[in-house]
């Protein structure tokens, strides 16, 4: 007899496939949390390109930019022709009257007689056009917009250049604290192991209990340090994430090489040499001296005279019948030219034409400070740049030195030869030098910063 095949009840199918959707969710939970918990890594290029697509510093200045491009289709409205339509409708509860003279051959009486005029309803639908022909301050304005137009642009660009500069001062504080909490944390692993070390020994008898309080006091005293130094990181990540516009809940990690590249002399001295013409600062000083200047201009040429074409077109009705189609509309139109002269307006012009010579002359004097400043800057940074530079060259003997003091003390003090307090010397230095070399390094990049902001490098 040939057995048939055996085929699985529905009730195994759908107990496994329960078992399935219970071993499978919690995986694939588990995996999304982990994913949405995993740190937001970051590098200096990716920290730089999220502040300038999100800083509010940036969005606000992008607003002024499309403020100034309205501004030049308003100053270009003045030039082109003003069209208005208008209607109106007037009830007369008492009729206009026309005075005809006594003794005329309309009025043959002794006395004036009156003669009622129109209608009780009067309708009247009218066009206006009116075209500027010569006004000096059209032409002006139109200059003193486009002008504005590239100060908002240099604006935006300087405010660009500004977040730059915060947002590597603030990845290079990133950088440095966890070079801070990195360095604390090896300081307090080697005092954790030498206290371990000496509480073995204190146990088997071959060191005094004095060296045991001490090493543990000293495990005590670097603790702190550790858990201050991770506070630091913390405080280092939400000005980053702030200026890159992150939730401050968002966990991130910055990555990144925390070393410098020397610019070289050519490269420092061309750069000296253009600063001038390419610092931010010193372009919208310049853009702003231009917009006081032209703005003399404007406020002079209230004394000109205007001259306009002008013309109109109307319709006109009265009647009291209501039928609407059978109204009868008089047809007038008109066209001529306009001109205005100002002949005196109280003294205004001349005092306004005196209070943009005094803000232009304010823009200027700002300029000149800002130009005199610029060296002073360019020099403090490369300064810096040299101090910080001899620091990291000294610094980078001084670990390797005092990392074969930390290696000696512990073979000596291992051998029993040495002391507790050559041990733990030696480990502090060694932590010392490690702090100074990390700090020479973020204090050169800082200065490398402000010294490409300042030239007006691209960052």
């Amino acid at each position: 007899m040939t057995r048939g095949r055996h085929r699985p009840c529905a009730f195994h199918v759908r107990a496994c496939a329960a078992l399935l959707v219970m071993v499978l969710v919690p995986v694939t939970t588990a995996a999304r949390e982990a994913a949405a918990s995993a740190p937001l890594v970051i590098t200096l290029d990716k920290a730089i390109a999220l502040a300038l697509g999100q800083n509010r510093d940036i969005l606000i200045a992008a607003q002024d930019r499309s403020k100034a491009e309205a501004q030049i289709s308003e100053a270009r409205s003045g030039a082109l022709p003003s069209l208005n339509v208008s209607a109106a409708y007037t009830r007369n509860i008492q009729k206009p009257v026309l005075f005809l003279p006594p003794n005329s051959p309309i009025n043959p009486t002794s006395s004036t007689a009156e003669f009622e005029l129109g209608s009780n309803n009067a309708y009247d639908v009218a066009a206006s056009l009116s075209q500027t022909l010569y006004n000096r301050k059209v032409g002006v304005a139109l200059d003193i917009a486009e002008t504005y137009r590239n100060y908002a642009r240099e604006a935006y660009r300087g405010t660009e250049q500004g977040v730059t500069l915060s947002v590597k001062k603030a990845f290079y504080g990133v950088l440095l604290a966890g070079k801070l909490v990195e360095a604390n944390r090896q300081g307090l692993e080697i005092v954790r192991a030498n206290f371990e070390n000496i509480q073995s020994q204190y146990r088997q008898g071959t060191a005094a209990e004095y060296d045991m309080l001490r090493a543990e006091v000293e495990v005590a005293n670097s603790e702190p340090l550790l858990i201050s130094a991770e506070n630091n990181l913390e405080l280092a990540k939400n000005s980053l994430k702030n200026l890159c516009a992150l939730p401050i809940d968002q966990e991130i990690e910055a990555q990144g090489d925390f070393a410098f590249e020397e610019i070289p002399d050519a490269g420092l001295e061309r750069a000296r040499r253009e600063a001038p013409s390419n610092n931010a600062v010193i372009r919208e000083l310049s853009l702003s001296q231009t917009l006081q200047e032209k703005n003399i201009s404007v406020e002079r040429a209230g004394s000109f005279p205007t001259l306009s074409l002008v013309g109109g077109y109307s319709w006109q009705t009265q009647d009291n019948s209501f039928q609407f189609n059978s109204y009868r509309w008089a047809q007038t139109s008109s066209l001529g030219l306009q001109l205005s002269f100002p002949l005196f307006d109280g003294a205004r012009t001349g005092a306004r034409v005196r209070e943009a010579r005094g803000e232009y002359e304010k823009a200027r004097l700002a300029r000149l400070k800002a130009e005199e400043a610029l060296g002073i800057q360019i020099q403090s940074a490369e300064l810096r740049m040299a101090e910080a530079k001899k620091r990291i060259q000294g610094q980078e003997k001084s670990i390797d030195q005092a990392r074969r003091a930390v290696h000696i003390a512990q073979t000596r003090f291992t051998n029993g030869v040495g002391t507790q307090l050559e041990l733990l010397d030696s480990q502090v230095a060694l932590t010392r030098a490690q702090t100074n070399y990390a700090q020479a390094v973020y204090d050169y990049l800082v200065a490398e910063a402000d010294w490409q902001f300042a030239v007006g490098l691209p960052q």
